[in-house]
């Protein structure tokens, strides 16, 4: 016999159009636990093209009681409002509503039948039918039957996916659909063609352990998820001491925008006779049950959250130093050139971790334009006196708790305290370089020569001469060795490079780097550093000059957006003053020492050590002033030059990045 539903077959597809075949195939799954089945089939077999030919999910529930069936399929089709597929808050039981899941299998296949038997005076049995065609009809039969077990299964005829579909985008959604709910209930299984669902891959953490209070055990079962699942976030379990779920709820970490996903399950003879419905503050409890405003309870979910925050704390720390590292390759962090604003780069990286870890959610969802401005508006803050301000932009976009405040505050005092002693410790061991420097080049007792020492100290403080220079070599490499780095370090190549030049062989002392990324610029530098014994004049500048040939001489190192600065460092000008007039006849361009200009993109610079300690002391005066140190305890006199060489080594002033080829 027939019967027809009141709402319409395209009226039923409406409502349902955002299913897919892997949530509809999950439906029917729901439909067999909702039936208080504890083991669900899943078989299916494909054809040589990869096309389903046979798909069945078979259940060993309570069947579908054919003989009631018209509570089951008419009268919920009054409106299309009344099919909505709904999961109870407070239950993971009658998953579905009404059965209208049934209706789903229009999305991978034209057919569906069910062959079902229940319990009804004994074992009986049926078929149902209907077409994706028209959903609004079905066919009923009973038939006669010597089952001894109730159950159901489906079978899909005319199906409408490939074999892609069903071992891929289906098993991965199932796991995701149903890990929790079989965790939930450990006597469940789901079988894919034999094979158990395994979704231990879901599985970031599992702890077990127990909680007691006056005398009530309460056993805990904790699981944190890789990703988000399906529909189910992350939630408190309670089950009486048989495993059977009495109620759920949400945790204290949900929607943190953290991707925190996790499950607790509660196992406690406690929650065999518990009212969930009285609120905590009530105190309308019956005589025979427990409720939220009982003592045993209060102490479960304070231990309960206590124990998630400290479970969460190192997966956020983790999330945050990911996503600082994630915002400095894609640019979104402003660019610092010297070794004062890498102390501020720090302070504002840490200050991102933390508000990661007080609050992640005012970081999800931004596109890379505003990612851009918020760090950078948190960096001028940082930079300025009104760094408290943080926390009014903080509430603006999410309202924090008292604790996280507290924890926001800790944090903005913290990085602010640790910038100051940072760079404080970064001008004592400067000054420390400084005064070893002098003495290599002053103190000639020391008997200090000009590769182990004077060279040995530069090349691990390079940034004497050009703090924000990454190194490239130093020393020893020639040109070609020394080209094939600088060639790695600007484009990440590496090449067999050859230099066809009669001062190929030639050996610079310092031969540095740096990169302008946002106007992909490149400036260079090189320094030639001459023992304070030898005074310089022609014969040491024409050494400059033939470093400059050689250069010259490549196109790897004369792009257009390449400039290059030499330098060239004694203790005194010669008596020929070759340099002196070098430095006059170049004096109309306004810069001190400089000798040679072409184009203002190659320039040649010839300095003495005074000089430079000269320059040291003016561009410090201001910090040291303003920090009241006393210089003449930074630094102990030594009688031996290695050994002052081995102190530079070992302080904070060191900005050095050496180049290190892949082999």
């Amino acid at each position: 016999m027939q019967k027809e539903a009141k709402i319409t077959s395209k009226g039923i597809k409406k409502v349902l159009n955002n299913y897919t075949p892997a949530s509809s195939l999950a439906e029917y799954i729901w439909n067999g636990f909702d039936a208080k089945a504890t083991k669900i089939e899943i078989n299916y077999d494909s054809n040589e093209l990869g096309r389903i030919t046979f798909l069945q999910v078979k259940d060993n529930g309570t069947g579908i009681d054919l003989e009631n069936l018209h509570y089951k399929f008419d009268n919920f089709y009054d409106s299309e409002k009344s099919i909505q597929i709904q999961s109870p808050k407070h239950s993971s039981i009658l998953h579905g509503k009404n059965g209208v899941g049934r209706l789903t299998f229009f999305t991978f296949a034209n057919n569906a039948t069910w062959t079902t038997f229940y319990e009804s005076k004994g074992i009986k049995g049926g078929t149902i039918s209907i077409s994706s065609e028209n959903l609004k009809n079905y066919d009923k039969n009973i038939v006669s039957t010597d089952s001894k077990f109730t159950g159901t299964t489906v079978y899909f005829s005319n199906l409408l996916i490939g074999l892609d579909a069903v071992e891929q985008d289906l098993t991965t959604y199932l796991k995701k659909e149903f890990c929790w709910f079989l965790e939930l209930n450990k006597d469940y299984i789901i079988l894919i063609n034999g094979i158990p669902l395994d979704y231990s891959e879901l599985v970031a953490d599992r702890d077990l352990f127990e909680l007691e209070k006056n005398g009530t055990f309460f056993k805990i079962k904790y699981l944190q998820w890789t990703e988000s699942l399906n529909k189910e976030h992350s939630k408190f379990y309670f089950q009486d001491s048989n495993g059977k779920e009495i109620y759920k709820n949400f945790t204290t970490l949900n929607k943190k925008g953290d991707y925190y996903y996790h499950s607790i399950y509660i196992e406690s003879d406690f929650f065999s006779h518990f009212d969930f419905t009285i609120k905590e503050e009530s105190n309308q409890v019956s005589l025979f049950s427990k409720a939220k405003s009982s003592i045993e309870y209060k102490y479960l979910i304070s231990k309960l959250n206590e124990y998630l925050k400290t479970k969460r704390k190192p997966y956020l720390r983790a999330n945050a130093e990911k996503l600082v590292l994630d915002y400095e390759i894609d640019g979104i962090l402003p660019t610092y050139n010297n070794s004062w604003e890498q102390i501020r780069s720090r302070e504002l990286k840490d200050t991102i971790i933390g508000l990661y870890e007080v609050q992640p959610k005012i970081f999800s969802n931004l596109n890379l334009e505003q990612k851009k401005i918020f760090v950078q508006f948190i960096d001028l803050l940082l930079d300025s006196n009104e760094r408290e301000n943080i926390f009014k932009i903080i509430e603006s976009v999410t309202q924090l708790e008292p604790e996280e405040r507290e924890d926001l505050s800790s944090i903005l005092h913290k990085t602010s305290l640790s910038r100051v002693i940072n760079t404080i410790k970064l001008i004592e061991d400067r000054y420390k370089t400084y005064y070893q420097l002098k003495e290599l080049v002053f103190n000639e007792e020391l008997g200090a020569k000009e590769i182990p020492h004077l060279q040995d100290l530069v090349e691990n403080h390079y940034w004497l001469f050009g703090e924000q220079y990454h190194l490239v070599t130093a020393a020893e490499p020639k040109f070609e060795e020394a080209l094939k780095r600088y060639i790695y370090k600007t484009t990440g190549e590496i090449t067999d490079t050859k230099i066809d030049h009669i001062d190929k062989n030639k050996e610079m002392d310092i031969f540095a780097c740096r990169q302008h990324k946002k106007d992909a610029k490149i400036e260079n530098i090189v320094l030639e550093l001459k023992h304070p014994k030898i005074q310089l004049g022609e014969k040491e500048y024409s050494q400059v000059m033939k470093y400059l040939s050689v250069i010259s001489s490549r196109q790897e190192f004369n792009a257009p957006n390449m400039s290059w600065k030499f330098y060239l460092i004694g203790n005194k000008f010669n008596t020929s003053k070759f340099i002196e007039r070098q430095i006059k006849t170049n004096k109309t361009h306004g810069e001190e020492s400089l000798v040679y200009n072409e184009d203002g993109r190659i320039k040649v610079y010839i300095k003495t050590w005074s000089e430079i300690f000269t320059e040291f002391e003016l561009s410090h005066n201001f910090l040291d002033e303003k920090l009241k140190l006393e210089r003449k305890k930074l630094y102990e006199l030594s009688k031996d030059a290695d050994e002052i060489v081995q102190k530079s080594k070992i302080n904070t002033a060191i900005s050095l990045e050496e180049i290190e080829l892949p082999e």
